[in-house]
């Protein structure tokens, strides 16, 4: 007599990632603007937190994601279909790894908003009086971080990165970037960041 094995069931989608709605007419998997807007975010708090990489993973798990992104490797194949980077697989991500990733960016610019904040109010003094990025500490330690991250894993022969070639275009990035973690912050900040990687891109 055969024995028919049962069926392979998919573990259960964790939870959380139903809290992010995707807009209609989407395609299944993430574009391409949507997989380098969410590494670039992460790369920003990578340089706000030296150890933004672990604290990625253990969010992830204290998340109940740990499903979803799948330890270290899986996290830096991930990231890696950001087209820019200097070894980018060209994999695709789908729509729910993508709110995996939105929901750990959220969760993590959560803990650092005082950080934030400050670096961001420290930016506009700044530019208020005229003065140097190297009068505030705390700033010039994170755009350097930030420069440095970027230069290191982004393909300097790709046209999108040659436009930030110049330091002054990083930092105008890295403070862009800090703009929209602090956005993430807020009420709804991981379902507002998760429908903003889709603009101009549903009618």
């Amino acid at each position: 007599m055969q024995v028919q094995s049962p069926p392979t069931t998919e573990p259960p989608k964790p939870q959380i990632i139903d809290q992010l709605t995707t807009p209609a007419g989407v395609p299944n998997e993430c574009s391409r603007r949507a997989k380098t807007q969410i590494d670039l975010l992460l790369l920003a708090i990578e340089a706000l937190d030296l150890g933004g990489a672990e604290a990625m993973l253990a969010a992830s798990k204290e998340l109940g994601l740990d499903e979803v992104i799948r330890g270290r490797v899986n996290l830096w194949l991930l990231r890696s279909s950001n087209p820019l980077r200097r070894f980018s697989q060209r994999q695709p991500m789908s729509l729910e790894e993508g709110k995996a990733l939105v929901l750990i960016t959220c969760f993590l610019a959560r803990r650092l908003t005082v950080l934030i904040r400050q670096l961001l109010l420290g930016y506009q003094q700044l530019n208020d009086q005229e003065l140097s990025f190297e009068h505030h500490f705390r700033l010039s330690d994170y755009l350097a971080r930030f420069r440095s991250h970027f230069r290191a894993r982004m393909n300097a022969k790709r046209s999108s990165v040659i436009a930030y070639s110049t330091d002054e275009k990083l930092n105008e990035l890295a403070i862009d970037l800090l703009t929209k973690l602090l956005f993430c912050t807020g009420t709804d900040g991981a379902e507002r960041l998760w429908i903003s990687l889709f603009d101009g891109e549903v009618s």
